[in-house]
């Protein structure tokens, strides 16, 4: 019952945090209701049963990325005006997909729900159960060629974006890093060679800046 009242509770949060993701008109608000709507989702895989998923999704979602979404978000300096304006002119396309996906929702919960555990009570574990252990066991085994594609993909992608940042544009200042390895004593000392200069006469240097030529009267 109580496990109940609390996936309720939950649950209702989550939609509404979902909810204001969408319609705040702040984007800073937006990415806050963002970091709710992942602490919920947490509380939900905690019923679950499911502690490493809701860990990894506290730590790196609301530690790390929601944190470089609230720096970009500031950094930017977002025109809230023109997010107003451009709300009003596709929100009937949002609402249209909203739609969408509430309609697919339905119809995986009450009509195609033949062999899914949708309504099915759950089974307590045993208290040696670790899911961490079931999760790394399946994708190291049966899922290991997706998850290593999935790998690739990522790094591919940062590849891409670091290559899509470091493109020639006129006035930046590249590094050469194989000139710098390549470099040798002579490309940056030289030595030159002077004559040595005459010794000044005695009593000169005692002479003080402002007197006359002459010495002092």
């Amino acid at each position: 019952m109580l496990t109940t009242v609390i996936f309720y509770l939950t649950a209702a949060v989550l939609v509404g945090a979902a909810l204001g993701v969408i319609t705040s008109r702040n984007p800073v608000h937006s990415a806050l209701f963002l970091i709710v709507a992942f602490v919920s989702s947490a509380v939900l895989w905690l019923l679950l049963e499911a502690e490493f998923l809701a860990i990894v999704l506290v730590l790196v979602y609301v530690g790390a990325v929601m944190v470089l979404f609230l720096f970009v978000v500031m950094m930017l300096d977002i025109n809230a005006a023109t997010l107003r304006e451009g709300f009003i002119r596709y929100a009937p396309l949002g609402a249209i997909v909203a739609g969408i996906l509430v309609l697919e929702l339905v119809s995986v919960i009450w009509y195609r729900n033949e062999g899914l555990p949708v309504g099915r009570e759950l089974v307590p574990r045993a208290p040696d159960y670790s899911s961490t252990e079931e999760l790394g066991r399946a994708l190291y085994t049966d899922y290991l060629m997706p998850f290593e594609l999935a790998a690739f993909l990522l790094l591919l992608a940062i590849v891409a974006a670091i290559l899509l940042t470091m493109r020639q544009r006129p006035g930046l200042k590249a590094q050469d890093v194989s000139a710098q390895v390549r470099v040798r004593r002579g490309d940056r000392i030289r030595l030159v060679s002077m004559p040595a200069e005459a010794e000044p006469a005695a009593g000169a240097g005692e002479q003080g800046a402002g007197d006359p030529p002459g010495g002092r009267p």
